[in-house]
């Protein structure tokens, strides 16, 4: 989700109990769902082909049933964050949940012991673990900025299919996405449709203080006033 644009490699800055067996293959059965996916829609004749958008929910969702099992802080983030709090359909290439540096490796261990791979990659700031066959970012730092236990309980419990979960702040998400931009990462279209969406949900105050100064977030903001996406900001005229 959040890339750490700094970096110019590009580097990113109540569920009832789930019985997991090993990963097996998609099979298409007639009459009745596969009895080891507890996600499966037991009303389905014959299983089809999933679109990217309902394999990264389906990751999305078992993942989120793991972790809230394990008991540790954790909040949905990335784009499934953003379809949680309302956006489109329209998600990226993984499922990303933030959780706190110290919790890492018990986490890792949780989601181990029910059978989804977990690696540490060369990034010193993530855990990659496999669900479903999609991507899972288990991320500890955004934006140079360790995930605390202050953010995570300020995440907002929704549903995300079915599956209730804590999901990040419309306004802490929006913030760690522009605390990235740098002169290395300053992808402003990928971020518009994002603040555009969740517009109405996001302390826009808030994020004015807490990025004030920097040179690309007050960028963004400044583009978000022309677009008529949010207000503009008041400023004191500069006396002649």
């Amino acid at each position: 989700m959040t890339q750490h644009g700094d970096d110019p490699s590009g580097r990113r800055t109540d569920v009832a109990e789930l019985h997991l067996a090993p990963e097996e293959p998609q099979t298409a059965l007639r009459g009745r769902a596969p009895a080891h996916d507890a996600l499966a829609n037991d009303t389905d004749v014959e299983q089809l082909p999933l679109d990217r958008n309902q394999a990264i929910l389906r990751a999305a969702k078992r993942t989120g049933a793991l972790l809230k099992q394990a008991g540790y802080p954790f909040a949905l983030a990335g784009s499934v964050a953003v379809y949680a709090h309302g956006g489109v359909q329209n998600l990226q290439h993984d499922v990303d949940f933030c959780i706190r540096p110290e919790d890492a490796e018990a986490v890792a261990r949780a989601l181990r012991a029910a059978g989804l791979p977990v690696r540490r990659p060369p990034e010193d700031w993530l855990l990659k673990a496999t669900c479903l066959g999609q991507q899972v970012d288990l991320i500890f730092e955004l934006a140079h900025q360790p995930v605390t236990t202050e953010l995570l309980a300020r995440a907002e419990e929704l549903s995300v299919e079915s599956v209730h979960m804590p999901v990040l702040a419309p306004t802490d998400l929006i913030r760690s996405l522009m605390a990235a931009f740098s002169e290395h990462h300053c992808d402003f279209g990928a971020v518009l449709p994002i603040a555009r969406t969740l517009r109405e949900k996001i302390d826009w105050d808030d994020v004015r203080r807490t990025c004030a100064g920097a040179p690309m977030p007050d960028a963004f903001l400044y583009f978000l006033e022309r677009l008529d996406v949010i207000p503009p900001q008041q400023r004191e005229e500069v006396p002649r």
